[in-house]
């Protein structure tokens, strides 16, 4: 019977991804061994990152595929060790890519990351849900997606994103959980504690944790990075302009004037903080009733309220990037963590469709030239 190609078997192998960190397995030191026997079976011995990784079953049931399909396998049998701590170490100087720890990728001349800190001068307005789905419209977009829900004392996200598992630790450094099947990278406080525990934390203890999450968390190379911060303007606010200063704002408000002038101050913080305004959101802007009419049942023209009086001052133009109507399919996405704009049967929703509207506009900024290397060496004239 003839035998697989070894050099099959390895190309069929490089094409399996590992789940968290999204590279193939073969250029992470995941793969151990490859041994094809003459009747066609083959055994693959794979190399978790640490002891009970979460998702060792999907990297068995894909390495299992993958080599299925060589020519000639007849069986396969998947076998999981655990790196050594040298493996590992050498894992995460590949990752970090020879950046130093602790460093903010995000924060450095030369990234290419658009981050988005999306604010609320008020909690109650939807930002949350905002946030998680211009998340998985932008993914649709083609583009690699990340959020940080900063909202520490009220953090949503996972829920919202339908995200259970942990994220997994390789010695310093946080493989944050990704979102399926948008491939959206997540990380939040609510993944760190037990059950429904509240979270009681001062100032310092807030700083070191957004730090945490922008510096220790593998991010890869992302478009965006959305920030969900929690309402107003304390020290998350304060914390995340520090840290990334290059963030820009997006205020998301309500239409009615009680919430757009709260909403007001959320982006007038950018005067201090020296941030972009990249625009405002309105949320629950209206009910559509059966007959087609619209029911107003927060008022209306908050949201182009809020743009306005921030073009005025800080003497730029700010957008008023969409209006989001209220849709009870919206609300059920956040509650079964599943996005509205991925919801099978409610993704052209108008809350969805108003979605999508917003994150084709930041979709089409682009990845900017500001700090790329051009791979040239300037050299003095004869």
């Amino acid at each position: 019977m003839p035998t697989p190609s070894d050099d099959a078997l390895h190309a069929a192998l490089a094409r399996v991804n590992d789940p968290e960190i999204k590279k193939p397995i073969t250029e992470l030191g995941m793969l151990e061994s490859v041994d094809a026997g003459d009747d066609g079976h083959v055994q693959v011995t794979v190399l978790l990152t640490v002891p009970g990784c979460p998702l060792k079953d999907t990297i068995t049931r894909d390495v299992t595929a993958a080599v299925s399909e060589v020519e000639h396998v007849t069986g396969v049998d998947v076998r999981l060790g655990v790196m050594s701590e040298e493996q590992r170490g050498a894992l995460r100087d590949q990752l970090r890519g020879g950046q130093a720890e602790r460093e903010i990728p995000f924060a450095r001349p030369d990234s290419l990351t658009t981050v988005y800190a999306v604010a609320s001068g008020k909690g109650g307005v939807g930002k949350s849900s905002v946030t998680v789905n211009l998340a998985v419209a932008l993914a649709e977009e083609g583009l690699r997606v990340g959020v940080v829900d900063a909202d520490i004392y009220g953090f949503s996200v996972p829920r919202m994103m339908g995200i259970t598992q942990a994220p997994t630790q390789v010695d310093d450094m946080i493989l944050p959980p990704v979102a399926e099947p948008s491939g959206v990278k997540v990380i939040s406080i609510g993944m760190f504690v037990p059950g429904n525990q509240p979270v009681v934390w001062r100032g310092p203890m807030l700083h070191r944790a957004m730090q945490q999450f922008l510096a220790d968390v593998y991010w890869g190379d992302l478009d965006v990075l959305l920030l969900d911060l929690p309402p107003g303007t304390g020290d998350i606010a304060i914390t995340v302009a520090q840290l990334l200063p290059s963030s820009e704002l997006l205020v998301v408000t309500t239409p009615q004037q009680a919430a757009a002038e709260v909403a007001e101050r959320a982006g007038a913080i950018a005067l201090q903080t020296h941030q972009r305004l990249a625009g405002v959101i309105e949320n629950m802007s209206w009910l559509e009733l059966p007959d087609g009419s619209r029911s107003e049942l927060f008022g209306s023209g908050g949201g182009q309220a809020v743009a306005d009086s921030l073009s005025r001052s800080i003497g730029a133009q700010v957008p008023l990037l969409g209006q989001v109507p209220i849709d009870v399919a919206l609300r059920e996405g956040g509650d079964h963590g599943t996005p509205v704009v991925a919801q099978d049967g409610a993704s052209d929703s108008p809350a969805a469709t108003a979605l999508r509207g917003v994150a084709r506009q930041l979709a089409r900024r682009g990845r900017g030239l500001a700090g790329r290397k051009l791979g040239i060496t300037p050299t003095a004239r004869a």
